[in-house]
């Protein structure tokens, strides 16, 4: 069963799936040259080395994106009601299953991009609608992937292929948004 069962028979029209698909990869190459320009504003001696940081964050990125799309596909279920803890070592693993980190450093890895994300709209200048527009989309993913690994409901094929186009989309626009430097703003002292 899909994610958002609602929307299962409006993604057969043709025209719609088609707006679906350009949507998610857009969002994502928007959301992408965002962080991307923002990470060069916050830390402006990166830009001395620019194609190094544009290759390294496309490769990161790439990496979270092929590594995400098995987890978000066949998420690891978790019965809240089978969850209890008596000691600390048992919280501590409750706490590695809840957050996906007990399978291994790719997925701390993975996880660790989108923690990075958050971090970046912290200590960075976006500010106004660009800054709303990221957290959204991120929290927003955020709910579905929670939702997949909290109750029964799985993505279906079509929600993977979003998902993944969006996650491609943030690659490729964190290379479009790092790879040339920002010229610094010109005085006017007329």
């Amino acid at each position: 069963m899909a994610l958002i069962p609602s929307l299962v028979d409006i993604f057969q029209n043709p025209v719609f799936s088609i707006i679906a698909v350009l949507g998610a990869f857009g969002i994502g190459l928007f959301q992408g040259i965002i962080l991307g320009r923002a990470i060069l504003v916050r830390f402006p001696r990166l830009q001395n080395h620019v194609k190094t940081v544009s290759i390294s964050l496309f490769v990161l990125f790439l990496v979270n994106a092929i590594l995400s799309v098995p987890r978000f596909a066949s998420p690891e279920k978790i019965n809240l009601s089978n969850l209890s803890a008596n000691s600390p070592a048992e919280v501590a693993s409750i706490l590695f299953l809840v957050f996906g980190m007990n399978t291994g450093f790719l997925t701390v890895l993975a996880i660790s991009v989108t923690v990075m994300t958050f971090v970046v709209l912290k200590f960075t200048n976006i500010n106004g609608i660009a800054k709303a527009f990221v957290f959204f989309f991120t929290l927003l993913l955020l709910i579905f992937t929670g939702i997949s690994r909290f109750t029964d409901l799985t993505p279906s094929t079509f929600e993977v292929l979003l998902y993944f186009l969006y996650q491609l989309g943030i690659t490729i626009g964190i290379l479009a948004g790092t790879i040339r430097k920002i010229k610094p703003k010109k005085l006017d002292l007329k």
